[in-house]
């Protein structure tokens, strides 16, 4: 058993203009962190896969643990709008700076990909891009449609940015009818300062709101990490936050620190502490609830919308 960091990406600098941070320690990780390497036959099918539609994976940018499991299932999250932010968070290991022009054939690229991997669910996430008008509304659209059109019976879900400062963006995005909305709050409001300081945490909460004063049938979905400093009164108050903006899913994954120039991670939760935290959320009222330490937005997303349809399926007798 090993420790997967970054398997698959060059030692290019994720941050250059991060390296006047001092440096934090690392801890060590506990036992209940530790995951298996890849090296499942089908990870490198689904590797190529990626590889030959020229996509981006936020499984490979973002160092995610879970990307061994994942792809051997071949289930591999695409990051459209390239691979460069414009934002500079203290927890992400995506690469910051000027992104390149969007690419005109990435949403027949994705919907190709789907259909190559025969993914009955596909989470498509994105760089924040505050340097377009829309910060990619439309590009994010495109992509719904392209990929809803080309595998009819496979379920979207969308894991957007906030759109800060793009007045009718998340319009256009609503309007494309995901299956999920997703966008993340990160951590609690107290840190957004130190974590998050491009983002706003009630614009965050909002946008999740607007999506289901456009569409009130639209499922909603958003997540936290812990282990950034947060209590445990101030997590429970984001849910409170949550539910009040009728956000129906919710995940909560321990914060793995990318590097020493990244946020320093203050302990780690144990896993008893995260069913606590699963048990509270679904007597709050969330439908779907998913809190364990290797927690990601992605991860295992398809198996647990198909648990909550089949679950209404049999309510309504079908």
């Amino acid at each position: 058993m090993v420790t997967v960091l970054d398997q698959t990406k060059s030692e290019r600098p994720r941050h250059p203009e991060k390296v006047r941070r001092p440096d934090t320690p690392i801890l060590r990780k506990p036992d209940w962190i530790r995951v298996k390497a890849p090296g499942h036959p089908v990870y490198n099918e689904t590797r190529k896969i990626v590889r030959e539609n020229n996509l981006v994976t936020v499984c490979e940018e973002a160092g995610c643990p879970n990307i061994g499991e994942c792809w051997a299932q071949r289930h591999a999250t695409f990051m459209i709008m390239g691979d460069t932010c414009t934002r500079a968070c203290a927890f992400c290991n995506v690469r910051t700076g000027m992104p390149e022009p969007l690419d005109a054939g990435e949403p027949e690229s994705v919907a190709e990909a789907t259909a190559q991997l025969k993914l009955k669910h596909v989470v498509i996430t994105s760089v924040d891009r505050d340097d377009l008008p829309d910060g990619g509304a439309q590009h994010f659209a495109d992509v719904i449609a392209a990929t809803r059109a080309h595998n009819p019976q496979t379920t979207i879900e969308i894991l957007t940015p906030d759109f800060l400062r793009k007045d009718g963006a998340l319009e256009v995005v609503a309007a494309a009818r995901p299956d999920v909305f997703n966008h993340n709050l990160e951590t609690v409001p107290s840190l957004y300062l130190r974590v998050r300081p491009g983002a706003r945490y009630f614009h965050s909460l909002r946008l999740l709101q607007q999506v289901k004063e456009i569409h009130p049938q639209q499922f909603t979905k958003s997540g936290i990490m812990v282990g950034l400093g947060e209590t445990r009164d101030e997590v429970l108050q984001v849910m409170d936050d949550m539910r009040a903006a009728s956000i129906d899913f919710l995940t909560i994954g321990q914060y793995l620190q990318p590097s020493r120039k990244h946020h320093a991670i203050d302990r780690f939760v144990t896993p008893e502490e995260f069913k606590s935290y699963e048990t509270i959320a679904y007597a709050k009222g969330f439908l779907l609830v998913s809190a364990s330490p290797l927690t990601r937005s992605s991860h295992h997303a398809g198996d647990d919308f198909e648990r909550l349809r089949a679950a209404r399926r049999a309510q309504a007798g079908v």
